[in-house]
């Protein structure tokens, strides 16, 4: 178990400004993954797996994107119990994202507001990040990498696509899925990809190229690696464009979704300080929409297709909720932030009690 209590450690970090904060947590992670320092957060996994996508899930909890977005804490946040870890939004090129301040926190709510803009040192760092860690340098068993791609800002929207398709090309080799990320409100137009043209586009090229890649890599002893591909949306979507991507996801033969990224809404903090900012609200505010979504899409996409419940998890009965919804695994982020990783041990015993019934 850890040895460091988080409820010791957080009073300190939310009195420094929230980026700051964050940055000092990747930091402190980074240098101490890997040695008898990571004894400080580190805690068993949870055995509870599932197969989806073709993919062994050692246990039902990850790590959603965003909080390392430059793969440089892998291996530290791997050893918090999760079964996958999803890194990223990376883009081809580096970028400083939007203007600081750019995340606040609503404790009150337990709700975090961002618009950092897919901040990040660019596709070749991510990479060389990701072959550095312990997990790819070993190909370690019992944790699930997963490869968060985007647009950069500068490109315009009528080029995402080339954006991503870059992007993929250069993590193919070294994830276990790719997520495609055209749900964050922070990148100018980025949602317009969520519309049915641009969608069924981006999507068929993508399919395209993951056929060509899958051709030229070698898994193990095989040749061919499929690598699945994930899509993540958006809470701010009405039932029809719920339908359209559902029927989209599947005319492609998408690998799974993952539901939601943050939401624009501000009903349920507007009292608070902060709540004028703009970006996207995570945390317990966007639960139920996200339940919502989930809800929607395993109606359309019917009991088989992969969904990943992210949004609101803040305890294990938030999480079991996710799934009674229709997700089959759940990712934590704003929650880990607020409960520490205490959390994802919560969440993963919770989970697997329900699938133990099941």
């Amino acid at each position: 178990m850890s040895l460091a209590p988080y409820g010791l450690v957080r009073p300190l970090l939310f009195r420094m400004d929230a980026e700051a904060a964050h940055d000092l947590t990747m930091n402190v992670l980074a240098r101490s993954q890997g040695t008898p320092l990571q004894r400080l957060y580190a805690q068993p996994q949870v055995s509870d797996p599932v197969t989806l996508a073709g993919l062994h899930f050692p246990n039902r909890v990850g790590l959603a994107a965003g909080l390392d977005k430059n793969a440089r804490c892998i291996d530290g946040l791997g050893a918090m119990g999760f079964g996958f870890v999803e890194v990223g939004t990376v883009t081809p090129l580096a970028q400083s994202g939007n203007p600081k301040p750019r995340m606040f926190r609503l404790p009150r709510a337990q709700a975090l507001i961002n618009r950092l803009g897919f901040n990040n040192q660019g596709l070749d760092a991510f990479v060389a990040n990701v072959k550095r860690s312990a997990l790819r340098c070993a190909q370690t068993p019992g944790l699930l990498l997963g490869l968060n791609i985007g647009k950069n800002a500068a490109t315009p929207i009528e080029r995402a696509t080339d954006d991503y398709l870059v992007c993929l090309e250069g993590v193919y080799a070294h994830a276990d899925y790719v997520t495609i990320n055209i749900s964050s409100p922070n990148t100018q137009n980025l949602r317009d990809l969520q519309s049915d043209a641009a969608l069924d586009a981006l999507l068929g090229a993508l399919v395209e190229r993951r056929h060509a890649l899958a051709t030229q890599h070698v898994w193990g002893q095989q040749s061919g690696k499929h690598v699945p591909l994930f899509l993540k949306i958006a809470p701010d979507l009405g039932a029809e464009q719920i339908a359209q991507i559902a029927a989209t996801l599947l005319r492609h033969q998408i690998d799974g979704v993952i539901a939601t990224n943050t939401t624009m809404e501000r009903d349920a903090v507007q009292w608070l300080p902060h709540a004028e900012e703009a970006g996207g609200l995570s945390g317990a505010p966007v639960r139920e929409m996200s339940n919502a979504v989930i809800s929607q899409l395993r109606a359309a996409l019917g009991p088989d297709f992969p969904i990943i419940g992210v949004g609101g998890v803040l305890s294990g009965a938030d999480a079991v909720a996710k799934v009674q919804a229709g997700a089959n695994v759940v990712q934590i982020y704003t929650g880990l932030i607020y409960r520490g990783p205490a959390l994802v041990r919560e969440v993963a015993l919770a989970l697997k009690a329900v699938s133990t019934k099941a």
